[in-house]
């Protein structure tokens, strides 16, 4: 694990009008991580942006 997952553990991701999704940025908080989607979200473009916390590390689907 390096130190930007463990201080930068909100992701935000983009998807534009043909389904494509992009890794938008990384943030520290999820008040940070909001700001920035609904910022770039309040742009009148046709794509969707939304925020996500990193997974920890070792967490998986069964535990």
């Amino acid at each position: 694990m390096n130190d930007s997952t463990v201080t930068l553990p909100w992701l935000v991701f983009r998807q534009d009008d043909n389904g494509n999704r992009y890794r938008v940025g990384r943030y520290a908080t999820r008040a940070e991580a909001q700001e920035i989607a609904d910022t770039l979200d309040g742009r009148g473009h046709k794509q969707l942006y939304w925020v996500e916390k990193l997974a920890a590390p070792g967490a998986g689907a069964g535990d």
